[in-house]
């Protein structure tokens, strides 16, 4: 369940396929009927093509060796998962579809599709533009900086929810960040049986860790300057009995 809260500056479908496949660790990967995870695995070329590193009897390998040349054979999987434990953790998930061809003892993925899918549905993304799109500049860093939010400043979480709407957080039991990238930061807003998320846009796009950090300082200041939510204050008041 989403809330109708401001999405303004959200990255691009192709941005957001990229950023999916520089921070995954681990693919799944199937192939001749059959599906092989494989973890810490595989590199990401600046075009986005993959590298796949398989053991020499890899039957994998066996099997692109004997593929016929240009015809789709396999899809590979990326799931997006949020650091911070939340409801529904899987935030997106990538599907690439082609073929594999033996590359100086490895295995390179030549891409004929690029399908993203996220909770607002799926999308196809040109070839083109998967290519040319780079991933988003915090996307590596983005699960340290999230888990580092939400230990070691909860009160900051709760002062940034004075920048949502209160009726976006009517019913809330529980609100965590949920993703950041360079346009905005993402949180969940918990309900005893559903969630939403709200996004809180910055001013400016942040191209790296230490303009986050200003980011965040701006969001946090306006924070200071909002009225407490009365939803959340009617939780507080209802929690203390």
């Amino acid at each position: 369940m989403g809330d109708s809260q401001s999405w303004a500056a959200v990255p691009a479908a192709a941005e957001r396929a990229r950023s999916v496949l520089a921070a995954s660790w681990s693919c799944a990967v199937t192939a001749d009927g059959g599906r092989e995870e494989f973890v810490g695995a595989h590199t990401v070329d600046e075009d986005g093509r993959v590298i796949l590193h398989v053991p020499d009897d890899s039957a994998l390998l066996t099997a692109a060796i004997c593929a016929p040349r240009g015809e789709p054979s396999a899809v590979l999987e990326f799931a997006d998962v949020a650091p911070v434990p939340v409801r529904t953790r899987i935030r997106a998930r990538l599907w690439l579809a082609g073929w594999f061809t033996p590359e100086d003892g490895h295995l390179a993925f030549h891409t004929t599709r690029v399908v993203l899918r996220e909770p607002a549905g799926a999308v196809v993304v040109a070839l083109d533009e998967f290519a040319a799109a780079a991933p988003d500049p915090l996307a590596t860093a983005e699960a340290h900086l999230l888990t580092h939010l939400a230990d070691a400043h909860p009160d900051a979480v709760e002062r940034l929810t004075r920048l949502v709407r209160p009726d976006s957080l009517h019913g809330a039991v529980r609100v965590q960040p949920l993703a950041v990238d360079r346009h905005g930061l993402t949180l969940r807003v918990e309900r005893a049986r559903a969630h939403g998320d709200v996004r809180l846009a910055f001013h400016a796009p942040a191209d790296d860790v230490g303009q986050l950090t200003e980011r965040m300082h701006v969001l946090l200041t306006q924070a200071a300057a909002a009225a407490c939510p009365r939803a959340l204050q009617r939780q507080r008041t209802d929690g203390d009995g």
